[in-house]
């Protein structure tokens, strides 16, 4: 690709076998390539953003699900919309251009559309996908938002765009094809979804 990279797993104690084939990766491509860096339990999506950071040594950061429901493919079109628009932000949309969801029951879709709408109405955010986790950060961006935002799960997301427009950072959007994953499970159940909601509201009265 001509990209000086690394590939950062955070692995919070998952059952399906990530941490295995990661450390046989690692020996293909070799520890400066391919960095594993475990934790013993599930701690949340913003403190593993934290941990990775911390390991990171580029000044730009992708994150994405390692399941290939975000495919590689996407991430040189993350870096040539970055280089074009000087973004300090992008973030692939499932809801914009060629962009779209595959593999999802009508139950999945409908939450994730019907939150996407709820948050436009509410937050007026100026980015057609909230909820989604494929982006591109410049590290020291990803920095900030990290101490501002408060949110754990799902509401996370939309916090760090919400949060970025607050603070005048500039957002480009790359639109991907979202797969839904081969193998294990969605964590979204009805605890999630209540979180969502709450964490919403909370927004949309402090922001």
């Amino acid at each position: 690709s001509g990209i000086d990279f690394e590939i950062i797993i955070i692995d919070d104690g998952s059952p399906d076998g990530t941490q295995e084939i990661a450390q046989q990766l690692e020996k293909i491509y070799g520890s400066d390539k391919i960095l594993l860096r475990p934790r013993p339990r599930k701690l949340g999506l913003g403190t593993a953003y934290i941990h990775g950071m911390k390991h990171a040594t580029g000044n730009f950061i992708v994150i994405m699900d390692a399941d290939l429901s975000h495919h590689p493919k996407f991430i040189p079109e993350f870096i040539r919309k970055q280089k074009e628009g000087n973004f300090d932000i992008v973030s692939g949309t499932r809801y914009k251009g060629n962009g779209g969801v595959y593999g999802w029951d009508l139950r999945r879709k409908l939450i994730s559309r019907g939150a996407n709408f709820l948050t436009q109405v509410l937050l007026r955010p100026g980015a057609s996908d909230l909820t989604g986790s494929f982006r591109l950060y410049r590290k020291e961006v990803l920095q900030k938002l990290m101490e501002k935002c408060v949110s754990k799960g799902y509401v996370f997301q939309m916090e760090m765009i919400v949060r970025a427009r607050q603070l005048g950072y500039t957002i480009g959007e790359v639109p991907i094809s979202f797969v839904d994953r081969v193998y294990g499970e969605s964590k979204l159940g009805g605890n999630e979804i209540v979180s969502f909601l709450k964490g919403l509201l909370t927004l949309f009265a402090t922001t």
